[in-house]
Formats: C-alpha cells, sequence, structure tokens
C-alpha cells in the first residue's frame, strides 16, 4: 500500500512540473505583447487608442490598456509609427506622426512626450536602451535622441524621405531606408553620420531587416510581391525574389505589394507580408536566394511582421497570432470589448518576479551573430 501511494506521490509531481509556466526553485518567466494603437493608419476601430496589454501564457488574455496623449491637431488619436522598449532602463517608446512618448514599464505612466519640428516616423533604439533614432516623418532628416530626455544628439540628412530604421544588434551601425530612394544608408553609431549605403534596390525601399552579422539586408521595394536581397559589406544588391503561385493586385493600404518583412531570430526563415491576397509567405534563409517553402491565409491584409523573443510566434499586423514551427494560426487578437485589434506597432516584454527581464523589438532581426 505505501508502495502505491509513493508511487502516485511521484506520478503527481512529475506532472506539476511538466506544467508549462511552474519552475520549481526560481521565479517563472511571464510572457506580455504590448500593441500600440492606432496602429494601422489612425484607424480606432482596430483597437481603439492606447498601448493594449496580452497575457502571452493566458491564451493572450486581455490585461489592461495603459493610456496617451498622442493626439492630432483636431483633437484625434495620431497615427502610430512605431514602438520600442528596453528592460534595463525599464522604458517603452511610442512614436506618432508627430511625437514620441516615453512610458515607464513598471508603473505604466506617461514620463514625457515630445513633438519634433519634422514629425517622427518609426525608430530603433540602441541595445543599452540609451539612443533612438528618430526618422522624421517622410522629411529628409533622422534626429538621433537621448532616450532619457528626447534631447536631440545629432541630425543625420540622407534626404531620402525618411521612413524605416533598424539598429544592428551589436548596436555599432543604423540601417534607415527612406520613401525616395533605393539605398540603404548605413550610419556609425559612434560619430552619426553616414558611411556606407547598399544598393540601389530596383525601386524605393519599404519594410526591411537585416541578419545579425550585419552582412545581409532582406528589403521590400516598391511594385514587387516579394523581396530583394543585398550585400552589406559590398554594397551589391544580390537577388530579386519574387512570390510563386500569387497573383500581385491591389493593396487597401501602403500602396506596396510587399509591406512587411521578418527574419526568424534563428536566421533559417523569411517570412514576407502579401497584402492583397491576404497572405504571409516564407521561405528558407538557409540557401541564397532564399526558397519558398510555406503560405499561410490571415484574416486581413498585413502591413508588418513582428516575431517572439524565442522565434516560435510570429505576429503578423492583422492580430492573428502564428505558430511558426507548425505554421499554424493559434490565438486573433481582441480587446476587452471584443473588437478586432489590428496594429502593426507591437513587441513582446517579460517579467520574472515582477520585475521587466527583456523586451523584444518591433523588427523581425535575425539574432545570430
Amino acid at each position: 500500500m505505501k508502495t502505491r501511494l509513493f508511487l502516485r506521490f511521484v506520478l503527481l509531481a512529475s506532472c506539476l512540473l511538466s506544467l508549462p509556466g511552474i519552475v520549481y526553485g526560481q521565479e517563472s518567466t511571464h510572457r506580455f505583447l504590448y500593441v500600440a494603437e492606432p496602429g494601422i493608419r489612425n484607424y480606432t476601430q482596430y483597437g481603439g487608442h492606447g498601448v493594449i496589454v496580452f497575457d502571452i501564457d493566458d491564451d493572450y488574455r486581455f490585461v489592461k490598456r495603459i493610456p496617451f496623449d498622442g493626439l492630432a491637431p483636431d483633437g484625434t488619436p495620431a497615427n502610430v509609427k512605431g514602438i520600442c522598449g528596453n528592460a534595463t532602463t525599464g522604458r517603452l517608446y511610442v512614436s506618432t506622426k508627430i511625437h514620441l512618448i516615453c512610458i515607464d514599464l513598471d508603473t505604466d505612466q506617461v514620463l514625457w512626450e515630445r513633438k519634433y519640428p519634422n514629425g517622427c516616423d518609426r525608430m530603433s533604439m540602441s541595445p543599452d536602451g540609451k539612443v533612438i533614432y528618430q526618422p522624421s516623418f517622410e522629411k529628409d532628416n533622422w534626429y538621433v535622441l537621448d532616450a532619457a530626455s528626447g534631447d536631440i544628439i545629432a541630425e543625420i540628412h540622407p534626404k531620402s524621405r525618411a521612413h524605416n530604421t533598424v539598429y544592428g544588434i551589436d548596436g555599432s551601425r543604423v540601417y534607415m531606408a527612406g520613401l525616395a530612394s533605393p539605398l540603404l544608408s548605413i550610419a556609425d553609431t559612434t560619430t552619426h553620420k553616414i558611411v556606407a549605403t547598399c544598393g540601389p534596390f530596383s525601386h524605393s525601399i519599404r519594410p526591411f531587416t537585416v541578419n545579425g552579422a550585419q552582412t545581409f539586408c532582406f528589403v521590400n521595394v516598391n511594385e514587387l510581391l516579394g523581396f530583394e536581397v543585398g550585400d552589406l559589406e559590398t554594397g551589391k544588391k544580390l537577388y530579386r525574389v519574387e512570390v510563386e503561385g500569387f497573383r500581385q493586385g491591389p493593396v487597401k493600404r501602403h500602396g506596396c505589394p510587399s509591406h512587411g518583412i521578418g527574419m526568424t531570430p534563428d536566421e533559417t526563415e523569411i517570412w514576407v507580408a502579401d497584402g492583397h491576397n491576404e497572405h504571409v509567405h516564407i521561405f528558407d534563409a538557409t540557401v541564397m536566394p532564399p526558397k519558398q517553402i510555406a503560405s499561410i491565409r490571415l484574416r486581413e491584409q498585413p502591413g508588418w511582421i513582428t516575431f517572439s523573443i524565442d522565434g516560435k510566434t510570429c505576429w503578423p499586423s492583422t492580430g492573428d497570432v502564428i505558430d511558426t514551427e507548425s505554421h499554424k494560426i493559434t490565438h486573433r487578437l481582441t480587446d476587452e470589448e471584443g473588437r478586432m485589434v489590428m496594429s502593426e506597432k507591437l513587441l513582446e516584454v517579460q517579467t520574472r518576479g515582477g520585475e521587466i527581464v527583456a523586451v523584444g523589438d518591433q523588427f523581425g532581426r535575425g539574432m545570430k551573430h
């Protein structure tokens, strides 16, 4: 009898230890998804206004909404253009067409909201959380900002109609693309000056990403359902990769067939948005040029692609939640009123014992050095 009870105890203990989210002897890591709204232009029907927080580990349960002003001159919510954050500083930043807003991740309080002469677009932050490269809103300059205060440290003028920005994972380079240029500009972060370019690509660059070693870039360009590949060491365009089996057609937003591209953190795949067909297409990135291997139907037209820190989940801007191994949609985001949530500006925040321990990135960057 005692032996039988002991075996039952051992079996029960092993089952408890195997449950997700339960870690004995140390605090478990908890994951949240922070979604900035309105993140599809200024359309409040896709999630309202503010930063919506979902509990990833509790089936994407709505947790809270963090309010901020970020209003246009007519008093309506301004289009959110970007989001970034840092675990060390404990700060989250949201840019609109007009403002940069700094939020304390521990208290959810807005610390400051600043306007810049030429507006704001999709920014990127240094790995240590101290510097932000903030593009103007489709003007000729990027602002280099002190992340603590929002003060301008320097300005860079590629004259390309500033739009998208990606920090390399080692913090040594920043990659900047504008709506009016087929060249990717590369800045040295010690001097805040352009030291190289990559391209020209076949058209103006839209969303793009880079691998961890900063040897390749993968860029969406106007008029292409697919992407192009550039060699960041030589500055040359290498490949044009077109989506096969799908017709290129009109899109509701962005005016670009593929507006959204991400590399899985392990750098094995490239995921590409297809607005007209409401799909995301997956390419094997272990070969060059990358080879198309799968496609996934979404609930709306995608305009951005973000990955979880561990790379196991993809969050397209449609509010679909995709398991990257099975390619299955596991959840669809809804807010506290049951409304569909969509946004091109979202990232993961991890906590342990109530402390912020990791903050993800809005860009699908490769993370291998």
